[in-house]
C-alpha cells in the first residue's frame, strides 16, 4: 500500500516491487530496482526516507525517522534482512543488515559492512567501512572478508531477480482469496 501523508506521496520507480501487504508512507524516495517485501513498513511521515538503487527491505521490517532530527538514508545495493528495525540512521552502500537487527537514531554504518543478526547498534554509533558488527550492544568484531563482500553483493542481486519474478506476472503471483 502506498499512502500519501500531509500531501506528500512516496516516489517509487516502476522498476520497484512493493508487495501488497507492505506499507510505504509519505516522504519516501526510492531508487530503481528496489523491493519491499511482505508486511514491511516504511514510514516517512515526520521526516524523510531515501533508499538507493537495488536495495531490498525484507519481510516485517520497520523503517522510521525522528521528527526534525534524524531522517533515514539507505544506500545502493543494501540488503535489510527480515524483521529489522532501522530508525533515523544512515546505511551506506553495499551493506547487509542481518535478521532482527536494530539500528538507532544517528548511527552510521559504513559501506561494504555486515551487521549480524540480532545486533543492536545504539544511537550515534559510527561504524567504519568494511566492518563486521555483532552483538548487543553491537561492536566491530573484525574487517569483512572478500567472501563476505561477495555475499553482500550477491544478496542484493538475488533480490532484484526475485522482485522481477513477482513483477513479471502480477496476476499469477498474487495472493489467493478463500
Amino acid at each position: 500500500m502506498i499512502r500519501t501523508f500531509q500531501g506528500i506521496k512516496p516516489t517509487i520507480p516502476t522498476s520497484c516491487f512493493i508487495e501488497e501487504t507492505a506499507v510505504v508512507i509519505g516522504d519516501v524516495v526510492m531508487g530503481e530496482d528496489c523491493s519491499v517485501w511482505f508486511n514491511a513498513v516504511i514510514r516517512g511521515d515526520v521526516n524523510y526516507i531515501r533508499i538507493g538503487e537495488r536495495t531490498n527491505v525484507q519481510d516485517l521490517c520497520m523503517l522510521h525517522v525522528t521528527h526534525d532530527t534524524h531522517p533515514l538514508i539507505i544506500g545502493n545495493d543494501v540488503t535489510i534482512g527480515h524483521h529489522v528495525v532501522l530508525h533515523g540512521c544512515t546505511i551506506q552502500d553495499r551493506v547487509l543488515v542481518g535478521m532482527g537487527a536494530i539500528i538507532m537514531d544517528g548511527a552510521v554504518i559504513g559501506e561494504d559492512s555486515v551487521v549480524g543478526a540480532g545486533a543492536l547498534v545504539t544511537e550515534g554509533t559510527a561504524v567504519p567501512p568494511k566492518s563486521l558488527i555483532l552483538g548487543s550492544p553491537a561492536k566491530v568484531k573484525r574487517p569483512v572478508t572478500e567472501k563476505e563482500l561477495a555475499w553482500v553483493r550477491e544478496s542484493a542481486e538475488n533480490y532484484v531477480r526475485y522482485a522481477r519474478q513477482y513483477l513479471s506476472n502480477p496476476k499469477k503471483n498474487a495472493g489467493f482469496k478463500m
